[in-house]
Parts: C-alpha cells; structure tokens; sequence
C-alpha cells in the first residue's frame, strides 16, 4: 500500500514541476521577444511618417486618426518640422509656404534654447564664415549649405541622422535655372549602410526633413566612423550631376548629450585618378560606311579587392552617349572572385549621326552585389573630349576607320 501512495506523491510533484517549467519558459519567450533586436539594418522615416520596429508587428500606420491628428497638430509648436503629407503635390513636392516652414527659424523668432542648440552646430570653424562677408568670386563657387541633426538612441542601440535641408544649391539646369536635388549618405569606412532622399523637383532650396536610423553600431564604434554626404541633382535623360560632397568625421562629436544639430558647406566632389583602381583592356572600329561602332571588352586586371569578400566580381556596363545624352547601354556577364577578369564580349552600337565628333561611350566597371547594390569600382570614357589615353583612343579610331585598334586604359575613381 505504501508504494502506490509513494508513486502518486512523486507524480503529482512532476506534474506540478512540469507545468510550472513550461509557463516559465513562455513568460521568457514573450519577453525576449518584445526586447529583440530588429533583424534590420536601418528603418527610413519620411516627412513624419513613422516605420519603427515596434509599429511594424501591428497594422501599419501611414497616418493618425483624426482625433489624435487633431490633438497633435493643436500640441504642435510653430518651428516643428513635421508637414501634412496631404499638402503634397503631384510630384511629391510641398508648396513653397510649407518649404518655407521647413527651414531653420530666424535667429530673430527663434527661442534662446533654440538658438543654443544651433550654436551647438559650429563643431567646425569652417561653418563659422558668414555668407554676407563673401567676396564675389567665392559667391560664384559656393555650392550652398547642407542641414542635419545627428543622435544616438541609448535605449534601441541605434545611429539616427535626420537630413534636413540644404540652401543656396547651384542651378544644375540651364534652362530652367534650378536643380532636382537629392542626397546619397554613405557611412564610411565601411560602405555597409548606404541610403538616398527622395528627389525634390525644380529646387535650389530642398527640405527634406528624412531620417535614417541605422541598428547595430555600437556607441563605442561611432567616433571611428565617417559620414559622406553626395549632393546630386537628377537628370531624366543623362547620369545625374554631382552637385558636390560633404564629409563628416565623427571622431570628437559627443552625442552622449542628445541630438546634435549641424550644418556643413557643400564642397567641390574630389575626382582623382588612381592607378589602385586597375585597367581596362577595349578594342574598337568605327565603320564608316554602316554607320556602327563596334566595342569589344577584352580584360581587366589589377582590379581592387572588396571590403567584405575580399574579392570582386567583376563585370563591364557600356554606355553610349550623344550629346551627353545616353542613347544606348550594355553590359558583359559577371566574372565570379577574380581580379583579372577576361570578358572577350562583343557590341555594335548605331551611331546616329555622320561622324564621331558627338559621341562618346563609357566603360563602367562594377562589383556584383545580391545583397545590395552594386558599387563602382572605376570608370574609363572615350571621347574627342576625353583627356589622356581615352582621348588617344579615340582620335585613332577616327583617323582609321575599319580598324580595330586596342589598347589599355587606366580607370578612375568612380
């Protein structure tokens, strides 16, 4: 009698034991889950519409009920930043009273803690030049100002940098005399996190008022890490112009304090050749009576090596162009882990016109990334423009047509 009554004792202590074991084990599954990480690399936050991890789980949420809309548009301060995505135009575009407000306000009608906070911007003493002590000349080749805040979000170990605006953006189009401006922000050294705006139209002086948040650096990291903004402006019908660049080094910027907010002169884009970007091997021949030019890529060698992999893989984008518009484009197979590749690919481009003297064509050299995208590792042009070997190039295939003439090129940065 005695064992039965043991055994049941011991079952019932089991029973109780197992049950408890398995709503512990729930309570920290529900609780590491709502403390995890975003598997993602950085969450885009346009104009005030709010994509963070913890809305996504739910429905999202691209814009406030009218009551809580209502509310926040009353608790609302005159010099916020935040715009009704409803005033929009169709091109995406806010009217110019709305730009006007995304500004940064008048020293005049700002608050003193405001103007604190700005006067915080000055990390640089090349920020301190007024623009009204300017000599005419330095007018001429003043590519505007460029406005962001920086902050470091303790709580979510996230980078955030809010690109705000940019003022006094030359005209990139002569015949309307403005630009369709938008940013690229890389940060460096790695290359890993790499964003853009969206494209504002017909402006010199665009708000854009986006944030970037970017998971997984380490507060510890971010004083080895630089910031490069590229100012561009959009062309429908060529590649975009580069307006100019601004580069951040953020060794020495505190932001242990909160979000710092900056503002930087754009500065001419630095193009330089360099002989660690390797060589390109093409052979072309101008057919006079057909009109065609044929372009073979033959090799590439000294190719640089990839950040993460070690090596690239490489491939060849040909782009012809007529009067600085693209006509045609194409572009060879991808050669897998290799710095000197062999392509031996043929095209034959119509030229549209009698003669050379407008045309010219461009050899883009790129890495082939799935996981983004892909990213320049250099650049050749032949043209009766072009300087250097490319324009060698180009004069001999114009002076002997129905010749196929070969030659290596060095490539530039691209």
């Amino acid at each position: 009698d005695e064992i039965p009554t043991v055994v049941g004792i011991f079952s019932a202590f089991g029973l109780v034991f197992s049950v408890s074991l398995f709503a512990w084990i729930c309570c920290q599954r529900k609780s590491s889950k709502s403390n995890k990480t975003p598997p993602y690399k950085f969450v885009h936050v346009l104009k005030g519409v709010d994509i963070y991890p913890e809305n996504l789980n739910s429905k999202k949420k691209f814009g406030a009920d009218d009551k809580s809309e209502a509310k926040n548009k009353s608790a609302m301060p005159k010099n916020s930043l935040h715009l009704d995505l409803e005033k929009r135009d169709l091109n995406g575009n806010f009217p110019k009273t709305t730009t006007k407000m995304q500004g940064s306000p008048d020293p005049e009608n700002s608050s003193p803690k405001h103007f604190a906070e700005r006067k915080k911007d000055s990390v640089s003493p090349d920020s301190l030049k007024s623009i009204t002590s300017l000599s005419s000349e330095d007018k001429q080749d003043k590519l505007g100002t460029l406005f962001f805040s920086l902050e470091y979000n303790f709580e979510k170990k996230a980078f955030v940098v809010n690109i705000k605006e940019a003022r006094g953006l030359p005209a990139m189009d002569e015949q309307s005399m403005t630009s369709d401006p938008y940013i690229k922000m890389t940060i460096l050294p790695e290359k890993k996190h790499k964003v853009k705006t969206r494209v504002l139209r017909k402006t010199l002086d665009p708000a854009f008022d986006e944030t970037f948040t970017f998971y997984g650096i380490p507060y510890s990291q971010i004083q080895d890490l630089t910031l490069h903004f590229m100012v561009l402006s959009f062309d429908r019908f060529s590649r975009d112009d580069v307006i100019g660049e601004v580069l951040i080094p953020l060794a020495g910027i505190e932001l242990s304090e909160g979000r710092l907010l900056m503002d930087r002169e754009i500065i001419k884009r630095k193009v330089r050749k360099s002989s660690g970007r390797g060589e390109l091997l093409v052979s072309l021949c101008y057919q006079s009576t057909t009109n065609t030019l044929t372009v073979v890529v033959l090799k590439a060698r000294h190719l640089p090596k990839s950040d993460v992999s070690g090596l690239s893989d490489p491939y060849v984008k040909v782009n012809l162009y007529h009067a600085k518009k693209r006509i045609s484009k194409k572009k060879t197979h991808v050669k897998k882990c290799t710095p000197n590749a062999v392509f031996n690919e043929l095209f034959v481009f119509d030229i549209p016109c009698e003669g050379l003297d407008d045309i010219s064509i461009e050899f883009l050299v790129l890495d082939s990334d799935r996981g983004s995208r892909n990213e320049v590792i250099g650049r050749l042009t032949l043209g009766s423009s072009a300087e250097g070997t490319g324009g060698e190039h180009w004069k001999e295939i114009c002076e002997y047509p129905r010749r196929q003439i070969a030659k290596w090129h060095m490539l530039c940065d691209g």
